[in-house]
């Protein structure tokens, strides 16, 4: 446990002493948790600020990358299938459900996980994934380990929904929660924000921080003593997510290749979702605002689109290889916001207009870190139904008209 003298000494080495201001005002309960929080802090990111669109943030070389179509997976699927299943059975493959965000632009401040599909009953939108999961789990005959990441924000209501409802269904001994790393938020001039005279102002550190999140939550240890090898990780906002698919396992078992993501053909040039590419003839995501109007059009030999393989974040990792990228460092970007926050007089502030950096890490760059990624064609219809918007594209009425055409009652 960090001591008040140990904390002084370590934000004296940053210029972070301020954090401590009125440690003094503080109760005895709040002072440990202050010091917890400081003793947490990755001081390493703050040299993001000083490489701020450095040329280690630049995007190399960006070339059109190949893929397992829909063909080849319908011709192979058969080997596919048994690879997958037997490395299923062997407890090779565990899952990692990235769902750290609350459900805000839905209208509901509770777990977006803990939304409500349904119509005519209660279908919510982790029930939904559950219930994904439990086909293979039926047709394998065994249960794969799902290990679940929360955000201090809402870990609490969501470990409490899943007990309320019986895990639905699930094996509650396959099923762990963790909390995804922090990182705190800074002015322009790189003095870390407070909330409170007790809270560091921070944020979840991006969707490429899930890994060293579960390492240091110690889940990782337990995963691979029980024999896991691959992490297949999704996000929370896709309720056709296929969750440790025997097809997508075996493709990427069979290739050889370290990691795979699992990709939709775009439904037009324009459409705004990162794209499977080459960077620098190591596998990358180009994200669709980077991309310039030839690469958008960019046609093939075949007539279809060049950059088509648009990510819908799930992927399939060799454990092996996350821990060693975890050795090294992750590029970390920062992200101008409007930042509440604690002044000097102690009074909170709610700004108009940004007013300091937010750190993230990205799983874009995860990828690009592997030597091999795999993109596996997927058809839209059938495993890409994302709830963004409660409206619209990519929303609650568009994603309950793909569970109604997949046979899903609600």
């Amino acid at each position: 446990m960090l001591t008040y003298e140990k904390a002084k000494e370590l934000l004296g080495s940053y210029g972070q002493e301020h954090l401590l201001d009125f440690y003094g005002e503080l109760g005895a309960e709040e002072q440990t948790s202050l010091l917890a929080q400081i003793e947490k802090i990755d001081f390493s990111i703050l040299a993001a600020l000083d490489s701020k669109n450095n040329e280690a943030l630049k995007r190399g070389k960006i070339e059109p990358i190949g893929a397992v179509t829909i063909a080849d997976i319908e011709k192979n699927s058969g080997e596919y299938r048994s690879v997958g299943i037997d490395a299923i059975k062997a407890g090779k493959v565990a899952a990692v459900l990235l769902a750290g965000g609350q459900g805000t632009r839905l209208g509901f401040d509770k777990p977006k996980g803990m939304y409500n599909v349904g119509v005519t009953r209660e279908l919510f939108i982790f029930e939904c994934l559950i219930n994904n999961m439990m086909k293979v789990v039926n047709e394998a005959g065994a249960w794969i380990h799902l290990c679940v990441m929360t955000s201090e924000k809402n870990h609490d209501d969501t470990v409490g929904f899943f007990r309320e409802k019986n895990f639905f269904g699930y094996n509650a001994d396959y099923v762990h929660f963790f909390v995804q790393d922090m990182a705190p938020s800074v002015d322009f001039d790189g003095r870390i924000y407070m909330e409170s005279k007790s809270r560091i102002s921070s944020s979840p550190n991006g969707n490429g921080g899930w890994f060293s999140s579960l390492v240091r939550s110690g889940l990782l240890a337990e995963l691979k003593e029980s024999g896991a090898e691959w992490l297949n990780v999704f996000g929370v906002d896709n309720v056709l997510a296929k969750i440790a698919d025997p097809l997508f396992i075996g493709a990427i078992i069979k290739s050889g290749a370290q990691s795979g993501s699992k990709v939709v053909a775009k439904s037009a040039p324009e459409e705004r979702v990162g794209v499977m590419c080459l960077e620098d003839g190591k596998p990358s995501i180009v994200e669709y605002y980077e991309m310039t109007d030839e690469m958008v059009n960019q046609r093939g030999d075949d007539g279809a689109l060049a950059y088509k393989y648009g990510v819908i974040l799930n992927y399939l990792f060799s454990i092996s290889k996350l821990e060693d990228i975890n050795k090294r460092s992750m590029p970390v970007h920062t992200v101008d916001k409007k930042i509440p926050y604690m002044d000097r007089n102690g009074d909170y502030i709610v700004p108009s207009e940004p007013n300091g950096h937010k750190f993230e890490k990205l799983i874009l760059d995860m990828i690009n870190m592997h030597d091999s990624c795999i993109p596996y064609e997927v058809m839209r219809d059938r495993e890409f139904a994302p709830i963004k918007n409660p409206d619209g594209v990519d929303s609650v009425v568009s994603a309950r008209k793909l569970l109604e055409e997949n046979g899903v009652t609600l």
